[in-house]
């Protein structure tokens, strides 16, 4: 009988539940035990952070968005700050406890749900020999190992949503509506959405662009006898010539810089540059919430097993992967080796130009 621990760390995301769901589905069948490490590694280094996971836990949980177990994107227990009593802050590498804990509640495997970031610890604790498989989740889809990764479906459906609300208040007044969507330096969820979401201008990090080219579009329509517009921003979007837009986020031992504020800067220069009456919109962590879609369901159903496959094979040091149809599996290492972008040359940019979409460029 086998022990494995399961974590979900960095930002939650729809599908997260349904892996854990399978995970102990496909465990219990074979007779093994499941636990859950609370809020990321958390569990492996207080014990009463551990939660025994059977069937009983886990009904019904598939179709709930967060995650039963909890999670954090300021855990890594290599970096930790740690604050002694005198009030300093020092960061301190705490990865050799856990990994002790780890060995001495005699767990074979360690299932590991996570983004880039989360999975790079994984790939740093499978170098000191831990048993490790990671399962791919983040709402970018920006993963480069995985043709897709569960959570994006949802965020995408969730602000392809918001699009269609906001056409019919935009029209109502004649406005611009901004709305500015995750990613990071990616643009996946933009263009999704804005394609389904009719928007008139699609703003990605992978095209620099031109906010006179985007008025124009405006422009434009108004000579068609449309008086409103949306323009749909990814976060990481950049004006030619400028650089990203940031803020600052200062916590106990460090200061952590956040993508944010491009939609209010595109909606001031649109608004100067027309004359409308023009407003912002942050979807933010909407996208992150709710009742995963049943593609993200599936999807993260599919993952779940496949880690517990490979566990059963024996193959640590990987992430499972979908390579359409079916599933593999790849590295912890080349997992985390890139980010996938936008390409320029693929259908869905060239959808985007051909029924109208300013690109900004």
């Amino acid at each position: 009988m086998k022990k494995i621990v399961i974590s979900t760390g960095g930002g939650d995301a729809p599908g997260l539940n349904a892996v854990i769901y399978a995970v102990v589905h496909a465990c219990h069948r074979r007779g093994w035990e499941v636990y859950g490490s609370r809020s990321g590694y958390k569990g492996l280094l207080d014990m009463d952070e551990l939660v025994r996971l059977g069937l009983e836990d886990v009904e019904d949980i598939y179709s709930t968005g967060g995650t039963i177990i909890g999670s954090t994107n300021k855990g890594n227990p290599f970096e930790m700050p740690f604050e002694n009593l005198a009030g300093e802050v020092k960061i301190v590498d705490i990865s050799d406890k856990i990994f002790r804990n780890f060995n001495r509640m005699g767990f074979d495997c360690h299932i590991a749900i996570g983004g880039d970031g989360s999975l790079e610890i994984a790939r740093r604790f499978a170098e000191k020999g831990m048993p490790v498989v990671g399962v791919p989740k983040t709402i970018d889809n920006d993963l480069d190992a995985t043709d897709r990764t569960f959570g994006f479906d949802t965020a995408v459906s969730t602000a392809t949503e918001a699009l269609d609300k906001l056409h019919s208040t935009a029209k109502s007044h004649d406005r611009i509506m901004v709305v500015e969507v995750m990613g990071r330096e990616s643009g996946w969820i933009a263009l999704y959405s804005g394609i389904s979401g009719g928007a008139d201008a699609i703003l990605l990090p992978e095209i620099p662009f031109d906010i006179q080219k985007v008025c124009e579009k405006i422009m434009d329509n108004e000579l068609h006898e449309k008086d409103y517009a949306i323009i749909v921003v990814a976060e990481g979007a950049t004006v030619r010539g400028g650089e990203v837009i940031t803020k600052e986020q200062t916590e106990i031992g460090r200061s952590e810089v956040l993508l944010g504020g491009i939609g209010e800067w595109v909606a001031t220069e649109l608004r100067e540059c027309t004359g409308k009456d023009t407003r912002s919109l942050v979807l933010g962590h909407l996208q992150r919430g709710g009742s995963p879609t049943t593609f993200d369901r599936l999807l993260a159903m599919r993952f779940g097993t496949a880690a517990v496959r490979l566990v059963e094979e024996g193959t640590f040091g990987h992430m499972v992967a979908l390579a359409s149809p079916g599933m593999t599996s790849v590295s912890l290492a080349d997992a985390v080796k890139s980010r996938k972008k936008v390409d320029l040359t693929s259908d869905k940019v060239l959808t985007a130009r051909d029924i109208g979409i300013c690109l900004g460029d």
